[in-house]
This record gives C-alpha cells, sequence and structure tokens, in this order.
C-alpha cells in the first residue's frame, strides 16, 4: 500500500473553551465525526489547563493517553491512584473513570474508541541531528503516525519525499505495511526540538 501524507499546518486547527481552558483539536477521524457527538475512532488534540482544579469530561468507551508538554499537574483517578505529570510525562486512563486535575499545564492528548490502540511518545532531536525512526514497528497491519512538532523546524523525509513543519504543525502519515518503514528526521533549528509522536493502530 501507497504512503500516504498529509501535511497540516497549525492555522487548521479548531480552538474552542473548555471549563479549565482551552483545547485546540489538532485531527480527528473519520473527517466528519465531531467531538461533541462522541462518533470519532480517535482524535488527538492539545489543551491548556488554566484552572488550578478541573475535572476531565467523562468519555464511556474512550482510552486516553495524556502527556504534559509544559507545566506540571497531578491527576487523580478516584478510588484508583494519583500520578504527577511534568513535561513529557503521560499516562493513560479510561474516560469513563472520575479524574482531576490538580495544576496548570499543556498537555497533549489522545483519544482512542475501542477498536484502536496507541500510544504517545516525545522525540527529542539535537541541533544539526539526524535522526530515522520506524513508523510500522514491525506490525504487519494499518498503522498511523502523527508528528507534531512542539517547537522549532524539521524537516521529514518519506519515500524520498521532502516535507517541512514548523512550530505547532503536524504530518500525519499512514500506511498498511509489510515490511519495515523508516522516515528520516533532520533538525533546521538552532536548538534542540522535541517533536511528539502518536501511534495508532486500528
Amino acid at each position: 500500500m501507497e504512503t500516504k501524507v498529509e501535511l497540516i499546518k497549525s492555522t487548521k486547527y479548531i480552538t474552542s473553551k473548555w471549563s479549565g481552558g482551552t483545547t485546540s483539536e489538532l485531527l480527528i477521524y473519520p473527517d466528519d465525526s465531531k467531538y461533541s457527538e462522541r462518533n470519532f475512532k480517535w482524535r488527538i488534540s492539545s489543551a491548556r489547563i488554566e484552572v488550578t482544579t478541573s475535572l476531565f469530561t467523562k468519555l464511556p468507551g474512550i482510552t486516553r493517553h495524556i502527556m504534559v508538554t509544559d507545566g506540571l499537574i497531578t491527576l487523580e483517578h478516584q478510588d484508583r491512584y494519583e500520578k504527577v505529570l511534568r513535561p513529557f510525562d503521560k499516562d493513560s486512563f479510561m474516560g469513563d473513570w472520575e479524574t482531576k486535575s490538580y495544576g496548570k499545564a499543556t498537555d497533549f492528548n489522545l483519544m482512542l474508541a475501542n477498536d484502536f490502540t496507541g500510544s504517545l511518545q516525545a522525540c527529542f532531536i539535537e541541533k544539526d541531528q539526524i535522526i530515522d525512526i520506524t513508523i510500522n514497528e514491525g506490525r504487519d497491519k494499518n498503522v498511523i503516525n502523527v508528528f507534531y512538532a512542539l517547537n522549532g523546524n524539521v524537516e521529514i523525509y518519506v519515500d524520498n519525499k521532502k516535507f517541512h513543519i514548523e512550530e505547532k504543525d503536524l504530518l500525519y502519515v499512514t500506511g498498511l505495511f509489510t515490511d519495515e518503514k523508516m522516515i528520516r528526521f533532520v533538525n533546521r533549528s538552532a536548538c534542540k526540538i522535541v517533536v511528539i509522536r502518536a501511534l495508532i493502530w486500528g
């Protein structure tokens, strides 16, 4: 299957308010699904938590993955556990749990319906560094990779095609791969950059 690649600029994101701050929807699947109707298969967003105590919206049937990108929060899952999240720490939990957060932060979120699995990863790329990333993890099925530039500028090479993403842009890469598939990242910034990777199988 041919690799499908889409570059999405930060100006395309939809930002809205919620009880604890603001959230920007970066990507949702299927394209015509709506978060408000809870009819999505997966959704990627970035939120700003601007109050010291907030209650997470309940999302039955959804697995949530969250990574802090700035600030510090404590997640309290009622009758389960608490976890402190500093930059690039992450947590995974079910959307129907009673969850509160304490502290102010910016986070990156991946929401998955029951027929999808996934994970989040922070990729650190030093100035002038070139790294290769395996995008299918040796799995013989459809795999989706989303790369979000937290800061800086990076060139990404997919099948010898070059894509340039700037701060807060993302690259959406999908395909059904039977052999190992790698793509290349080149840091074109004057500093270390961070690329957040969302990996989704379904």
